[in-house]
């Protein structure tokens, strides 16, 4: 018997005796988890808690727990509440990196494991520092504010006398089409745009048809877009480039311009590459509404990029997405630029089911009529589906912490949930009911009229 189980076995004796001693709980829960009986530990750390609400530790430790059993979902419930706290704990920062990391939000991980780190250099978790890509150069660099970015990547210096040259997150998507649910037919699109090209090079070019090219998909917030992008990648093994406003704006003069192409240069480097540009209407809207040259310059030279104009953009594949597409500057669906636009609605009965299914997968759950719940869910989108799985895995946490057991999600759970959540959808489509009705030129919201039965 090892000396881990002599003390676990001392301190099951020492909880007969009382019961109520919340310390002994959490002291028995630490020495299960760092055996690995993260089962065990976490009843412990949730008895804990109902003796000791709000007890720091307990949480932590119930945290780590669920993560290490694949309940995410609730661990990121309790590592969100404890960050809010006043003085967060630095693990509490490293279960959350590790949290995001598996959502494939990398950038997100990095910054929340260098404020860990941050707080406390004991936190270091060396085989996630790895997963994440951070080097000891990037831990020296995180002392000095102009060597990092805004968003927690870092500037790598070339010559003293000249600009820093940002270096971009190269990333390898680990999910793919059938981790998201539904949107066959925008799947379809993107297959015989992107995919199907790629893997049947040879009869493409019999045709004069490139492996490359962009796809613009828009809708309402919250519907998948970005999660698509990344399953693109994840479904060709490409690379993948995630794109936000902040790696490309900047206040000085011709910033953004070099940016986009560094961007760009990067890609093609790296091929096959898949860009995606989120919320890409900032970067790409009309210049007629442009008062400064400074924008208009940059949209220009996103525009130059997507024609290739220095340097050839086979094997790059461009994706990008945006709520309000026509804020777009027209010049952007111009053949050869973004020359396929896809409407991405809300999910129907049978994706939402899906959706559903595909977030609790891994979860505690009894008999769930998804069909039902499908039904109970119109015009939600993939983000309201998840708000409604995480109050219904609060409102489970909540009863456990009360009754000291961890029961499994029901149906009935859900459907309470679902009656807090309103769809979010609602107020984009009446925004996009008057562009598809009154600025409708060349057909490009016709996707709108039809889904609205207009």
């Amino acid at each position: 018997m090892t000396a881990n189980e002599e003390s676990i076995n001392a301190l099951r004796e020492a909880l007969k005796v009382s019961p109520d001693n919340a310390p002994l709980r959490i002291h028995l829960g630490d020495l299960l988890n760092s055996s690995a009986r993260y089962d065990e530990a976490e009843k412990e750390y949730a008895t804990a808690l109902t003796l000791s609400p709000g007890n720091e530790t307990a949480k932590l430790g119930l945290a780590y727990s669920c993560y290490q059993l694949g309940k995410y979902s609730q661990a990121l419930v309790i590592v969100e509440d404890l960050i809010k706290s006043p003085a967060p704990p630095a693990k509490a920062y490293i279960i959350h990196s590790r949290l995001l990391l598996n959502d494939g939000e990398i950038d997100k991980a990095r910054k929340a494991y260098n404020l860990g780190i941050e707080r406390d250099a004991g936190a270091k978790d060396s085989g996630l520092q790895e997963r994440l890509g951070l080097t000891d150069e990037f831990a020296k660099a995180r002392g000095s504010s102009d060597k990092i970015t805004t968003d927690g990547k870092i500037k790598a210096l070339v010559e003293d006398d000249e600009p820093d040259t940002l270096v971009l997150d190269m990333e390898k998507s680990d999910i793919n089409f059938e981790d998201v649910g539904g949107m066959e037919e925008v799947k379809e699109h993107i297959r015989m745009k992107i995919i199907y090209p790629l893997e049947n090079q040879e009869m493409f070019k019999q045709y004069g048809k490139k492996v490359g090219g962009g796809i613009l998909m828009y809708g309402p917030p919250g519907c998948g877009k970005t999660y698509l992008a990344r399953a693109t990648a994840g479904e060709i093994k490409a690379n993948f480039l995630c794109v936000g406003i902040s790696d490309v704006l900047d206040m000085y003069l011709g910033e953004s311009e070099r940016q986009l192409h560094e961007i760009f240069e990067s890609a093609r480097r790296n091929t096959p590459c898949v860009i995606f540009f989120d919320e890409v209407d900032a970067l790409a809207a009309s210049r007629s509404d442009m008062r400064k040259s400074g924008a208009r310059q940059a949209i220009n030279q996103f525009l130059m990029e997507l024609d290739g104009v220095e340097s050839p953009n086979e094997g790059v594949l461009i994706l990008a997405a945006t709520n309000a597409p026509w804020h777009l500057d027209s010049a952007f669906r111009r053949p050869g630029r973004f020359d396929r636009i896809i409407f991405v609605p809300p999910p129907d009965a049978k994706a939402r089911a899906d959706v559903l299914r595909l977030t609790l997968k891994g979860k505690p759950v009894e008999n769930i009529d998804y069909e039902l719940l499908a039904k109970k869910t119109e015009k939600f989108s993939g983000a309201d589906l998840f708000a409604v799985v995480d109050q219904a895995i609060e409102a489970k946490l909540a009863q456990a912490m009360k009754e000291g057991i961890p029961k499994p999600i029901t149906t009935k759970d859900l459907e309470n949930a679902a009656k807090n959540v309103k769809p979010s959808t609602a107020e984009w489509f009446a925004t996009a009911r008057n562009y598809a009705l009154y600025s409708n030129q060349g057909g490009v919201y016709d996707d709108i009229i039809k889904y609205m039965k207009l």
